[in-house]
């Protein structure tokens, strides 16, 4: 008997496979590594071919082949097997069955309740079957319910021939979360798929084919430590300037105060002392030319605060992590079409919103495969109180399913 999608999920979810970003070594995580051989021994059980697990490039590919001799495009799939920075150990999926709409209750002995105050959208689960963790760990929706998809996907049409379909390509890669790594290190031309899709978006609906122009500025600030008592006019301290540069950056415009198509910058990490501090930011936009002035003002902010010293006591470095993938996708409408018309033959509506963030597909995009990202089915994810449904994991296979027959 063919395990569920949910037994599936939960088996995946256990499995620490955490990236991390101080990590000097590629995979970031063995644990990614290891994971990925136990996918390559599976994806040979249900009966997919050229299962191929490159450890070089960290991920394990495989093909569904067509059951049809008409010229059909090849399609892709891929997901990506790390999760986000929050703890991952010890993750215990916890199944809340026929949800009441009520407050839900992770985690008694800890008192950790997901409550519908604060997360209102809980009505519209009412009835279905919600998996979350225990309230302290993150759960992994993203994006192991994407591979769970994908694969279901797989075995339900390895056990039903009779549906035609072209040559079906599947990718299972690592390091998303800590800069696309996987991404840019996958053989894209290797892989052999004509267009793809990315399920690393949220709840069911969800569909988006342009996202953010992003990129990481890297800060050094130099202090000068005096005594307190002995200070006047001669210590620098390198906490204030740090401070001094996020407050003088646009303060509406974090991540906490815009959504839609509004772009932000954003203090990601901080550490130091009176000798010195180093500091990470993100900067994020749709639009290519207020990207470009985001980056333009962060150099004025700085430049602003070295001018107050004798000599700069404030160095950066800004570099460019991915760019809006609706650059490459207005060239290929087909893509995101084909995954809509999916959508509405499966009963879902399409909600089709700009990405706030990035996946996978904003580097295979550029690497000559259009990529459009879909659904996972998850909500809160990157946290404690990150759930999936298990009518979202199979409206998952519907659609991929519903992509591949076209």
């Amino acid at each position: 008997m063919a395990e569920s999608l949910t037994d599936r999920f939960i088996r995946y979810a256990k499995v620490n496979t955490r990236s991390d970003m101080y990590s000097e070594t590629f995979p970031s995580t063995q644990s990614q590594l290891d994971f990925l051989e136990v996918i390559a021994g599976e994806m040979e059980e249900l009966g997919l071919s050229q299962v191929d697990f490159d450890r070089q490039r960290a991920c394990v590919t495989a093909t569904l082949p067509a059951t049809t001799e008409a010229d059909l495009p090849v399609i892709g799939f891929v997901a990506h097997v790390d999760t986000a920075d929050f703890n991952a150990e010890n993750i215990q999926p916890q199944v809340h069955e026929d949800y009441d709409g009520q407050d839900l209750v992770l985690n008694e002995a800890e008192g950790i309740v997901m409550e519908v105050a604060e997360f209102p959208f809980l009505k519209d689960y009412v009835g279905q079957t919600l998996i979350t963790s225990d309230g302290t760990t993150l759960l992994g929706a993203d994006d192991k319910a994407g591979m769970v998809g994908i694969i279901g996907a797989m075995e339900y049409l390895l056990a039903h021939p009779e549906i035609e379909h072209g040559k079906v390509r599947i990718a299972f890669v690592v390091d998303e979360e800590i800069g696309l790594l996987g991404a840019y290190r996958f053989d894209v031309e290797g892989f052999g798929a004509d267009f793809a899709y990315t399920p690393d978006s949220g709840r069911v609906g969800k569909i988006e084919g342009e996202t953010f122009n992003a990129a990481q500025v890297e800060v050094w600030i130099e202090g000068k430590s005096v005594h307190p008592g002995s200070s006047k006019g001669n210590a620098i301290n390198p906490l204030h300037l740090g401070a001094q540069i996020v407050n003088d950056l646009p303060k509406d415009q974090v991540p906490e105060k815009t959504d839609g198509y509004e772009g932000y910058f954003m203090l990601t990490q901080q550490n130091g002392d009176l000798g010195q501090v180093h500091q990470v930011f993100i900067i994020r936009d749709h639009d290519e030319a207020k990207f470009q002035e985001r980056e333009e003002i962060f150099a004025q902010v700085v430049d602003k605060i070295n001018s107050q010293y004798k000599r700069p006591r404030i160095r950066y470095e800004i570099s460019d992590q991915y760019k809006n993938i609706k650059e490459v996708l207005d060239h290929h409408p087909y893509v995101m079409e084909r995954a809509l018309k999916a959508y509405r033959d499966c009963g879902i509506e399409p909600d089709i919103q700009p990405f706030r963030g990035g996946m996978d597909g904003c580097v295979f995009n550029f690497k000559g495969l259009p990529t459009a990202n879909i659904f996972t089915g998850g909500e809160n994810l990157h946290g404690q109180y990150e759930f999936v449904s298990a009518q979202g994991l199979q409206a998952l296979q519907d659609v991929i399913v519903a992509i591949i027959k076209g």
